[in-house]
């Protein structure tokens, strides 16, 4: 049957499962039939998709990652190699606690690093970064930079994959996007002019 996505033949898609055009599935993979992946992902070796697990556009899922009953995964999002998600707080081997799945979200743009574990039921902002092996406990702000066990913020992060340095002003800038961001409330936005157009002054 022809399609519009690439499946490795060694992957099992389950029927009912619905992938996006352009996505590519590669060696040992695994899609539940209720799973739902977006268009032009690259899905890595050994990789598991549950059922009821929503994962946008343009997402990369490298190899040895489970994404479970529970998590979604916004558009643009990187996932690394044997990072880890999970969907109970609390399980046990002879305790069916499938009611109990805690929601885990990944928004757009976020990446996490290899052999990071996200506990469930948390929320991971907007272009935030998680740092190899960094243990996720709580929700994470859109553009956190994000490293250790537990996790401890060290900095913020631009769009592009920059580590911003604020001035006095609170201001800083990133050179690959030609972009001003500012920290305010402890958040940090992108500078916009009047018109809705990113400054590109400094």
């Amino acid at each position: 049957m022809t399609t519009d996505y690439y499946v490795h033949p060694s992957s099992v898609v389950d029927s009912g499962a619905h992938i996006g055009k352009g996505t590519r599935i590669w060696h040992f993979s695994h899609l539940m039939p209720g799973a739902k992946v977006g268009e032009n992902c690259n899905i890595g070796q050994n990789v598991f998709i549950d059922n009821n697990v929503i994962v946008g556009d343009r997402v990369k899922i490298q190899n040895n990652v489970s994404l479970y009953n529970g998590v979604s995964i916004e558009d643009d999002v990187f996932l690394g190699p044997s990072m880890v998600f999970t969907n109970v707080i609390n399980p046990r081997s002879f305790i069916e606690r499938k009611s109990e799945y805690k929601l885990t979200s990944v928004r757009k743009g976020a990446s996490i690093g290899a052999n990071a574990t996200i506990v469930c039921g948390v929320e991971i902002g907007m272009y935030a970064f998680i740092g190899a092996g960094t243990v996720i406990l709580r929700d994470v702000p859109s553009h956190a930079l994000m490293v250790g066990n537990p996790a401890r913020q060290k900095g913020w992060m631009s769009k592009s994959g920059e580590k911003l340095q604020f001035n006095n002003e609170n201001i800083a800038w990133c050179e690959t996007e030609q972009v001003r961001y500012q920290l305010k409330d402890k958040a940090v936005s992108a500078v916009t002019s009047s018109l809705g157009f990113v400054r590109d002054d400094r």
